[in-house]
């Protein structure tokens, strides 16, 4: 009887044991399948690409490392390092910039979050890209250097084109900036493609200078370099409540805008965490935080509380963009961009 006694205690120590063993073994796993961090490759400005990915490592858990990469350097370095990803997510960068990427084999599909519920111009059909943002494009005119000139305010595209504005207008370059492009092709759609090219050949002597990011413009603008910047919004409404001298101008023939998105690079080596941070950006939470951290973007999902000074966007006269035109036609317009344009300045 103590002999049975002794080997039914023993069973019920090894059994208690084993089962320990198994459910450390279970949390250990579980802790190697949860999202730890994320690469990423920034084409939103730094500073708020830092407060949007805080927010996501506050919310998550998950950490973010991100390097800032205007939108043509960020495309060359996926192209360059395909055979090895550095980074797990492309984030930001107008939308056709992705549809680029994808039809290069750049990235792969995720269908996850709320991507359904997305408008369909905030989102490739397949899943390779979603919008998280949107941004009109717009001038910002130094209102000291203009009244210093004696100069009158633009109204209109074409008002750029007046001698008074000569060398006082900074806007960005096609060639490395995906706002310049964007501009670009705005052009072609509002002017038609031959007039379009006409009239940037005729602005060419009022450009102080074509600048290689796409939020320089507004830097020059704010601390008076230039009369006139031209870029999307964001930086220019910021500007503006720090206290510059700026007023923003919708011109009256229509704007473009951005709708910045978010890509999973192929072959991520932090799969999960991509998939995890593309999900937030679109989610309640994430688009929340475009206004909670003054970032000045308009969310792309309705309801959501827009920055301070920020017109609502359905008031604006806006063009919207072809985002399968705007791709294939790159390469195109920027090569026409710089043996035409681009000698005159």
């Amino acid at each position: 009887m103590k002999k049975y006694k002794r080997l039914l205690a023993f069973s019920i120590i090894a059994l208690t044991l084993g089962s320990a063993v198994f459910a450390v073994g279970d949390k250990e796993k579980a802790a190697e399948d949860t999202p730890k961090l994320v690469i990423v490759y920034s084409s939103v400005d730094e500073g708020n690409a830092k407060k949007i990915l805080d927010a996501f490592t506050a919310d998550t858990g998950i950490t973010a490392q991100f390097v800032h990469l205007s939108t043509g350097p960020a495309l060359a370095r996926l192209k360059a390092e395909a055979a090895n990803p550095q980074a797990d997510v492309w984030m930001g960068a107008p939308s056709e910039n992705h549809a680029a990427a994808k039809n290069d084999g750049l990235t792969i599909p995720h269908t996850g979050g709320n991507f359904a519920s997305l408008d369909k111009k905030f989102k490739d059909a397949e899943g390779y890209w979603r919008s998280f943002y949107m941004n009109p494009m717009a001038l910002a005119i130094n209102k000291d250097i203009l009244a210093r000139q004696g100069a009158s305010m633009p109204k209109s595209w074409n008002d750029l084109l007046k001698p008074e504005y000569k060398g006082q207008i900074q806007l960005p370059s096609p060639q490395t900036a995906g706002t310049g492009y964007n501009l670009l092709a705005s052009f072609v759609l509002i002017m038609g493609e031959e007039k379009a090219y006409d009239y940037m050949k005729k602005l060419a002597p009022n450009v102080q200078t074509y600048t290689s990011s796409g939020t320089a413009p507004s830097q020059g603008v704010a601390v008076g370099q230039s009369m006139i910047g031209i870029q999307f919004t964001p930086a220019f409404f910021e500007f503006i409540d720090k206290g510059h001298p700026l007023e923003v101008v919708f011109p009256s023939e229509g704007v473009s805008f951005e709708a910045p998105a978010v890509s999973i690079v192929k072959d991520a080596k932090n799969l999960k965490a991509a998939q995890a941070l593309v999900e937030w950006l679109t989610s309640p939470n994430g688009q929340a935080i475009l206004s909670k951290a003054s970032t000045y973007f308009y969310p792309v999902t309705p309801g959501v509380p827009l920055g301070k000074g920020m017109p609502a966007f359905e008031t604006l006269k806006t063009v919207t963009m072809d985002t399968a035109w705007a791709s294939a036609e790159k390469k195109r317009l920027v090569d026409r961009w710089v043996s035409e344009v681009l000698p005159v300045k």
